[in-house]
């Protein structure tokens, strides 16, 4: 994430937890990914979380007992998600870290994390995601999880309400490899858009996937929000819908966003605690 795009995140800082972490459709998809993440990591362990934002998802693992080290380019979503965690109590709070998913090769310390956390398509910001599973390989140890959250290249809700609209640039944007995306009406980021066979790639050899699962299949991306506002019976069937189908082949296919969980094989970092 370039100097441009940090800026760009720190113009829309103060505003992304009223658009979208409070938002309903927003809980929906978050209360997905904190489904899966809970299974993943687990009290007592030791996490790396890149992207972190506003620290919606560092909070919620550190109440739970999971010690968190939770980075983002933003200065201005971190300030937001420090605050956020003077809630808990001190000895549980997360440590928020100012780093870019380029520069983890920078993280300080020298021991190894029980896993690693990217939620909501901060990978999508990075061009090339092998640095950062080179990165991410010396950090994380053997056996360990990576939950990882990418826009879907195919979000079938995208697509239907970009066309009824006359927009089919717009509705395909994700077929692209990568496109500018309005995160408001001043601040925009180039977004990639990688098939889920070249992330899986990308992580090889240090990385193997294990499952994937849609967040967000009948479950409408933000932009739909006003019509979840309107029907909130519409959004909790949607979200029932999820929970049973999410997971088939041709159901995650069309969703929102991937969760993709790989496990650590390899081993090059030390087997112990700092």
């Amino acid at each position: 994430m370039s100097g441009t795009m940090a800026a760009a995140f720190d113009a829309v800082a103060a505003s992304y937890d009223e658009v979208f972490t409070s938002s309903p459709i927003g809980r929906a998809q978050r209360q997905a990914v904190w489904e899966e993440m809970e299974r993943a990591f687990t009290p007592g362990q030791r996490i790396l979380e890149l992207n972190c934002g506003t620290g919606e998802d560092a909070i919620h693992l550190a109440a739970r007992g999971v010690a968190v080290t939770a980075c983002d380019a933003s200065e201005a979503m971190l300030a937001i998600a420090r605050r956020k965690s003077y809630a808990l109590a001190e000895a549980v709070r997360p440590e928020f870290l100012l780093l870019r998913n380029e520069d983890l090769a920078a993280l300080p310390g020298d021991g190894c994390f029980d896993g690693v956390l990217s939620n909501f398509s901060g990978l999508n910001c990075v061009a090339d995601l092998g640095a950062v599973a080179v990165a991410l390989a010396s950090r994380i140890r053997s056996g360990g999880t990576a939950l990882l959250c990418v826009f879907g290249r195919c979000c079938a809700w995208e697509i239907a309400w970009y066309l009824a609209r006359g927009n089919p640039r717009k509705a395909f944007r994700r077929r692209r490899r990568s496109a500018e995306a309005q995160l408001d009406h001043a601040a925009s980021v180039r977004v990639h858009y990688p098939r889920v066979r070249d992330i899986r790639c990308s992580f090889a050899p240090w990385f193997r996937l294990r499952r994937s699962k849609g967040v967000g299949v009948f479950v409408p991306p933000t932009f739909v929000d006003s019509l979840a506002r309107r029907h909130p019976r519409f959004l909790a069937a949607a979200q029932r819908l999820d929970r049973t189908f999410s997971s088939l082949p041709v159901s995650r296919g069309v969703a929102d966003h991937m969760l993709l969980q790989f496990e650590r094989t390899q081993v090059t970092c030390a087997e112990r605690r700092p």
